[in-house]
């Protein structure tokens, strides 16, 4: 496969099963993914879905956004803060808040999930931890609602049990897995990317 003119020259070249982020589309792309994606916060799974969609961009690892309907969101506070999208339109933005076990633990899964993870913080919160789009853009209407997380901003979050890590820099909210290499935007000296 012929390369972008503007790949920059450090490159990591894909392995087998992987996927460069350089060879993503600008503008993005949506699409599903039955990978299980898992978001860990405070003690308990936040949210667990097979039914994400992943946003694929130019130098960004993907952005895995989760169905409302497989988050505790009675853990979610909307928050003030909007950002803007060139693509997706207007963001809002979610606190995340870690109740007491026993307020979500409806089901055996979720207590014994919360008794699994160490340190378990009640009432821990992490300010503009989430975002989505309420009113996308035509072409990314499919991620209208759907909740993306900041992996920093949380205890944890796992693509098919690989804990992923964050993208570099606290504006975007990339996950990486072993099966995407870079370089990624959001390093120092990578905004004109």
């Amino acid at each position: 496969m012929k390369r972008r003119a503007d790949v920059p020259p450090d490159a990591e070249a894909p392995g087998p099963g992987q996927e460069s982020v350089w060879d993503y589309p600008r503008p993005p792309r949506v699409e599903a993914s039955s990978r299980l994606v898992e978001v860990h916060f405070g003690g308990i799974r936040l949210a667990a879905s097979r039914r994400a969609l992943r946003v694929l961009e130019t130098s960004h690892p993907p952005v895995y956004y989760v169905p409302p309907e497989d988050v505790h969101m009675e853990c979610l506070l909307p928050s003030d803060r909007q950002s803007w999208c060139e693509w997706k339109g207007l963001a809002s933005y979610y606190h995340l808040v870690a109740p007491a076990v026993a307020a979500v633990a409806a089901t055996p899964v979720v207590v014994a999930a919360a008794a699994a993870m160490p340190g378990a913080n009640a009432g821990r919160r992490a300010e503009n931890g989430a975002w989505y789009y309420p009113d996308p853009t035509v072409p990314y209407k499919e991620i209208r609602n759907y909740i993306a997380f900041y992996p920093h901003a949380v205890d944890a979050c796992y693509v098919d049990g690989e804990q992923v890590q964050s993208q570099p820099g606290d504006f975007y909210g990339g996950w990486i897995t072993r099966d995407v290499v870079g370089p990624f935007k959001g390093a120092p000296g990578t905004s004109h990317w």
